[in-house]
């Protein structure tokens, strides 16, 4: 079904590549007027839609970004980083780093363009819509050498549920996407690494494929289907949910 975004202005943020791209190019597809930003705006060449280079880690930036976006429909926060560790080999810098850029991030944006979006939502008589990227490797399943990361995105599930309780009654509805293995150059970038240390890497990537379910890694296109979901009238029953889309891997 087309266009079951037309007329919605939305956010996308780390829109430069994978999930966050094919999020951004979906919502246009379906209608939406896209606001995508990235830490690299060269990023997003040749995406149709309002383009801005922007670090979601300094509150004074992302403040000044939703005041000059303005009123949005949709808000969806994809940026984020993947550790590689146990707790041995997670110093506080990188504790920090990644709660900063996984969860904060969140805070900062949500803090920034929630009282436009409610103005906006209950002026329209429809409801907005706030999509977090989470994780399967989160409060619903432990992951190898992912503390950090898992610690992070099960704080992600946490978050989206306190602002899916709080809003509730104020037309917005916030979700949390889970995902599983899913292509992406940042995946790529894991497989090249763990390559290094098992013998190359295409046995790095047959484990990555032997662990799923499906026989497959998923693909970012499958992810903003989802997201094109959760952001139309379609979905305006559903809020609090952490919804995994990993080919079984959390069953």
């Amino acid at each position: 079904m087309a266009g079951q975004l037309e007329g919605k202005v939305a956010v996308v943020t780390a829109a430069g590549q994978g999930i966050g791209r094919a999020i951004a190019e979906a919502f246009v597809r379906e209608g939406a007027t896209v606001h995508a930003s990235d830490l690299d705006i060269d990023k997003l060449e040749g995406l149709d839609v309002s383009k801005a280079a922007l670090d979601v880690t300094d509150t004074d930036a992302v403040k000044a970004y939703a005041g000059t976006v303005g009123g949005v429909d949709i808000l969806a926060n994809v940026a984020g980083f993947v550790h590689h560790g146990t707790v041995l080999e997670c110093d506080e810098k990188a504790w920090d780093f990644s709660f900063d850029l996984n969860v904060k991030s969140m805070h900062r944006t949500i803090q920034a363009f929630l009282p436009e979006m409610i103005t906006r939502a209950e002026a329209n008589g429809t409801s907005g819509s706030i999509i977090n990227m989470s994780s399967g490797a989160s409060s619903i399943k432990g992951a190898p050498n992912r503390y950090v990361y898992g610690a992070t995105k099960a704080a992600v599930i946490g978050l989206t549920k306190s602002v899916a309780q709080d809003f509730i009654r104020r037309n917005i509805r916030c979700n949390a996407i889970c995902p599983g293995t899913v292509e992406s150059p940042s995946w790529h970038a894991r497989v090249e690494e763990l390559g290094q240390s098992v013998g190359g890497t295409d046995k790095a990537l047959q484990m990555f494929v032997e662990r799923q379910p499906m026989g497959r890694v998923g693909r970012p296109e499958e992810v903003a289907a989802l997201a094109v979901y959760l952001a139309s009238d379609g979905a305006a029953f559903t809020t609090g949910t952490a919804i995994p889309i990993d080919g079984g891997w959390t069953l």
